[in-house]
């Protein structure tokens, strides 16, 4: 069996470029998110389920195919705002399981522009980009010239994303803080380098249902 040292020191160097690239985002995120200061916030919470597939290729497959399921948590602000449209940053964070193949963990910074279009209903476009932790789902064992097998899982491998979104948003209510929307997403998922002798890119098609719920801010007492 192989020395257990390398291994260790393999993890360690993994574990420091990961905390490299998040802290990049996260420092990029708030740099970006707290430009706009002096717009109220919100919490973006949702559940989706996955299909590999290229763009609009298993949209059917979504509702009828087996079940990939993930979560959603976000911050997100309005950045540019007028009566009928406004362009928006969200920062989010997820998890979705893919049977047989991995556990995701996608941090991700997403740019929008939602439109009214009736009533109370808007539809909105967006586009993302981030990093993703990608856990494999089943066991990997590599085989030693010595004929013994050893557990080569890991931590998981470091990915990169992109993504692109289009939604339906109805909004619920809204007060001084701002409005409670529940909303549906399409959305696109492009992560690399999967593998990189034969699927360097493995796409994947979303749909999402979620809400938004606005920051309450306390009025300073005069």
């Amino acid at each position: 069996m192989k020395a257990t040292t390398p291994c260790v020191h393999f993890i360690y160097n993994k574990i420091k470029n990961v905390m490299k690239y998040i802290f990049i985002i996260l420092s990029i995120s708030f740099i970006t998110i707290s430009s706009t200061a002096q717009q109220p916030g919100y919490i973006t919470a949702s559940a989706f389920t996955n299909q590999s597939a290229m763009p609009f290729e298993k949209f059917a497959g979504l509702f009828t195919e087996v079940i990939h399921p993930g979560m959603e948590l976000g911050y997100g602000k309005n950045i540019w705002q007028k009566p009928n449209h406004f362009y928006f940053l969200e920062f989010k964070l997820a998890f979705f399981y893919h049977r047989f193949v991995q556990y995701g963990i996608p941090l991700y910074l997403d740019f929008g522009y939602n439109h009214a279009i009736a009533g109370s209903f808007s539809v909105k476009t967006s586009v993302g980009a981030g990093y993703m932790h990608s856990v494999p789902a089943t066991g990997k064992f590599k085989l030693y010239n010595d004929g013994e097998y050893e557990n080569n899982k890991g931590i998981g491998r470091m990915q990169a994303i992109a993504t692109f979104g289009l939604g339906l948003e109805y909004r619920l209510k809204s007060d001084a803080s701002g409005p409670v929307v529940i909303f549906t997403n399409y959305q696109q998922r492009m992560q690399f380098p999967f593998v990189k002798s034969y699927v360097p890119f493995l796409p994947y098609n979303s749909i999402m249902i979620g809400m938004h719920f606005p920051i309450k801010h306390n009025e300073s007492k005069k």
